[in-house]
């Protein structure tokens, strides 16, 4: 009788086991990151009464939880995946936003300046027309600066979204390692502490919306790497992670591991993948560098070939033009870690050959190296420093000396936007006319003509202080009259001839003649004695020559080694900050789809299913009762014992 009773008690106690564990499930049936348990019976060895064994009931082995850690590794970098992209998609589309904009982007400000340009050819005395020319330009550098400070503005929210993700990232190291802590204790006892468990993975999975994780349980801890393999917890120690200022750059926030023994090393970028940190490094580095660069970029090219022009023109005044636009320097900023005296400086000397990246300067003691950091690619490296313009900027050391280690980071084109400026407040300063006028006598015989003529940037006044006459010789087939002082050279099909100073030239009609900056043109057939005449330009009120010239720049390949014109080199951004970012879009929705996929076969084997605890409710009930009647049966029959006298 007594095993009988025993045997009650056993599946009483199962049951109630199971009843309270289905309770369990069922309250938190809403939790993340809980994963449902069984209760793991076994029945009792029996005993042996000679005519064969009866069982002694059963016993509740374990409260088991449904964990898989495959799919549970498979969520996670799903998971981290999945972060990356959408941070990088949500910050990429602001500057999509910013630079597509029809209305307030870029391209509608550059052609309203040289819209305003060409209502200046039609009327280039015109007070209206040139004070819509000034407005325009300060309109248009204004552009550049606000597009530019909204860049800034982003740098500073990835700043602190770093900080952000540094702080989530710590607090959740630091939780991880002290549930390895209490799950050690508690794992003494030979039980798992099952939701001690699910609050470590769910940690886990939270830890890998932040930054790529990878867990290698061990002895029952979790070591928990993060990035490309940084040790983020052992057992129960806590490395942490600390946000720097980069060293080259005080503005812009860097990640350093702190390892237990305090020492701090600042991490690459690369080396933290996966999840809002990744995705932050990666939106930095790859879109918000160059599209403020590339902004820059243009501002600059645009800033220097149009000055350039302007310089070649005179204005209502007489005198030569001057900067209309302010060009921004490239920074030039030396690493902290630096313990040589060097002071370096960049200038730019072709705009043309701009790209939108940085370069880094290092010298190791023998070689100094220029690495472009776009592509990473090393662009200089030898013994001397480097004398020779790279990519359109000329590096300089204008003092001091470098030591082994030193390195300097060079930003040809961040300030392009920032620093642009109209420089020009009084219309008169405009310089729309040419300095030089060519002419032909009304007493020519021949049918020869004169260009307009233009200069370039060798000309001074005192080319044609004295006017200089031009006579043909039709024996000779020459033009005489040319400058004692100055060589002429003739450009026929490309081919060009010098000839000595104050030499006759042969005449080849529509051959460029150029002498002392002057380029003109003679066609026609003209007779002998006839003449043709440069002089300077005193009527520059009328004259748009220049201003000509100066709106032509608008359609000019003057960017991308030759390729583009101004519109052309911003399209180029546009295109490729849209294509990056449907790019993001689309793996961002691919990756969502996965985790879906992956979470939901999760919780189909993990997960709780109501309808299956309300079925496990009703059959640990019966049992309940079952076991329940089991012990009143027994009751009764020792009462029955107990009545027989």
């Amino acid at each position: 009788m007594p095993n009988i009773l025993s045997i009650a008690q056993s599946g009483l106690a199962a049951a109630q086991a199971g009843l309270a564990t289905t309770s369990h499930n069922i309250s938190n049936q809403g939790v993340a990151g809980y994963n449902r348990q069984q209760v793991i019976q076994s029945a009792s060895p029996g005993q042996n009464y000679g005519f064969g064994y009866i069982g002694n009931g059963t016993n509740v082995d374990t409260i088991k939880r449904v964990y898989n850690s495959f799919l549970a590794t498979q969520t996670s970098g799903a998971q981290s995946a999945k972060s990356q992209y959408d941070t990088y998609y949500s910050q990429i589309n602001k500057i999509n936003n910013m630079l597509a904009d029809s209305t307030s982007g870029l391209a509608p400000s550059i052609q309203n300046f040289f819209t305003a340009i060409q209502n200046l050819v039609s009327d280039p005395s015109g007070a209206a027309s040139r004070q819509s020319v000034l407005s325009a330009g300060q309109t248009l550098a204004a552009r550049f600066q606000g597009m530019d400070t909204q860049l800034r503005a982003m740098q500073d929210d990835v700043n602190q979204q770093i900080q952000g993700s540094v702080t989530n990232i710590n607090s959740y190291a630091q939780q991880i390692a002290q549930l390895n802590l209490a799950i050690a204790k508690a794992q003494s006892t030979g039980q798992p502490p099952n939701d001690l468990l699910d609050q470590r993975d769910q940690l886990v999975s939270q830890l890998s919306q932040e930054s790529k994780v990878t867990v290698i349980e061990q002895d029952g801890n979790y070591n928990v790497f993060i990035g490309n393999g940084q040790p983020l917890v052992v057992a129960s120690t806590a490395n942490q992670l600390v946000t720097m200022a980069s060293p080259t750059d005080i503005g812009r926030l860097e990640v350093g591991y702190q390892n237990a023994n305090g020492t701090l090393v600042m991490l690459p970028e690369s080396s933290l993948t996966g999840g809002n940190l990744g995705g932050l490094f990666n939106f930095r580095s790859e879109t918000l560098d160059t599209a403020q660069n590339s902004l820059g970029r243009i501002a600059i090219a645009m800033a220097d070939t149009f000055n350039a022009q302007h310089k070649l023109g005179i204005d209502l005044n007489g005198n030569a033009g001057g900067d209309f636009f302010s060009v921004g320097a490239p920074l030039v900023t030396s690493d902290t870690a630096n313990t040589g005296s060097a002071v370096v400086d960049a200038s730019i000397t072709d705009v043309n050959a701009l790209t939108a990246s940085n370069y880094r300067l290092s010298y190791d003691g023998t070689n100094y190296t220029v690495t472009r950091l776009s592509d990473n690619k090393s662009v200089y490296s030898n013994t001397t420093f480097p004398a020779a313009p790279i990519d359109g900027v000329q590096f300089t050391q204008t003092s001091g000396t470098m030591a082994a280690g030193d390195e300097f980071l060079i930003r040809p084109t961040i300030n392009g936007a920032s620093d642009l400026n109209a420089l020009i407040s009084n219309s008169n300063l405009i310089a729309a006319a040419t300095p030089i006028r060519t002419g032909a006598p009304t007493t020519n015989t021949g049918t020869g003509s004169i260009s307009a003529g233009s200069i370039d940037a060798s000309y001074t006044s005192a080319t044609v202080a004295t006017p200089v006459t031009l006579t043909y010789d039709a024996a000779a087939g020459t033009f005489s009259g040319f400058p004692a002082t100055l060589p002429v050279t003739v450009t026929v099909n490309g081919a060009t001839t010098t000839y000595a100073a104050g030499a006759p030239v042969p005449y080849t009609t529509g051959a460029t003649i150029a002498f002392g900056g002057v380029q003109l043109q003679i066609s026609g057939a003209p007779h002998d004695g006839d003449t043709f005449t440069v002089s300077a330009n005193t009527n520059a009120g009328g004259d748009n020559r220049n201003i000509l010239a100066l709106g032509a720049l608008q359609t000019a390949h003057t960017m991308l080694n030759g390729t583009a014109d101004y519109n052309g080199a911003y399209g180029q951004i546009v295109s490729s900050i849209g294509n990056k970012t449907r790019e993001m879009q689309v793996n961002s929705d691919a990756q969502n789809k996965l985790l879906t996929s992956l979470q939901a076969a999760q919780q189909s084997e993990s997960g709780v299913n109501l309808d299956e605890e309300a079925t496990n409710l009703i059959r640990y009930q019966q049992a309940y009762q079952a076991s329940g009647k089991v012990m009143q049966v027994v009751s009764e029959l020792f009462d029955t014992l107990l009545s027989i006298r």
